[in-house]
């Protein structure tokens, strides 16, 4: 597929450890498309309010951090790297501490403008393959393909609870630690007032309660290239 030819933006949304980040790089490889994880823009926020000591949650704070903030996004070997205030972050932002402080830091209006002017930029002119939590309902509402990624919270919970002991990240977290914050960051992801998360009503469910990433990935790449 040549994106200049036939530009194309495919949105993937769903809750934390759903698979969808996974799902997008897989499809954006087989594709030939550039991935982009908008949740790593709002981890990079995160990860400069927590270095300054200021609370994720608290607008007024943060408002007055984002002026001074910048948070782009570079492509190193077709791999997107995060730039936070010109520093590479995108390994310093996969901690848990970080990833609670995003859905919090996400919440702020302020915030999420910021973010989303630089998410449509990155897809004008290029065929995307774009991961988040309201990008078929907000970003790119107007993009060709959306998929909703979910999956039951226990197996999320466990996923992540890997993850992070593979990657020696846990902190002292057990299990039940990451499945309490899988509810309370799916409650707060879904009730926030700005830009929630939500199913858009012409997205196509892929529930991975019981797929393997291939099979997920297998599952979308074939719904896109029959429709193509």
């Amino acid at each position: 597929m040549n994106p200049k030819a036939d530009v194309i933006a495919i949105a993937i949304d769903g809750p934390s450890s759903s698979g969808k980040s996974t799902i997008a790089k897989g499809v954006s490889k087989r594709l030939g498309m550039i991935y982009i994880d908008t949740g790593a823009m709002y981890r990079a926020a995160a990860l400069k309010a927590i270095r300054a000591g200021i609370e994720t949650g608290d607008r007024e704070a943060v408002g007055n951090m984002l002026p001074s903030t910048d948070i782009s996004i570079r492509f190193v070997k077709g791999a997107q790297r995060v730039l936070l205030d010109g520093e590479d972050v995108s390994d310093l932002i996969r901690t848990q501490e970080v990833s609670n402080g995003a859905s919090k830091i996400s919440a702020i209006k302020e915030c999420r403008k910021k973010l989303v002017e630089l998410q449509r930029k990155l897809a004008e002119g290029e065929s995307v393959v774009m991961d988040g939590r309201d990008i078929g309902t907000n970003v790119l509402p107007n993009a060709r393909f959306k998929f909703y990624v979910t999956a039951d919270a226990d197996v999320r919970a466990m996923r992540r609870y890997l993850e992070l002991k593979n990657a020696d990240r846990l902190g002292g977290m057990t299990y039940e630690d990451i499945l309490a914050e899988t509810h309370e960051r799916d409650e707060r992801d879904s009730n926030r007032s700005i830009d929630p998360l939500r199913m858009a009503e012409d997205s196509v469910l892929v529930d991975t309660t019981h797929m393997s990433a291939d099979e997920a990935i297998d599952f979308v790449v074939r719904f896109v290239t029959e429709r193509i």
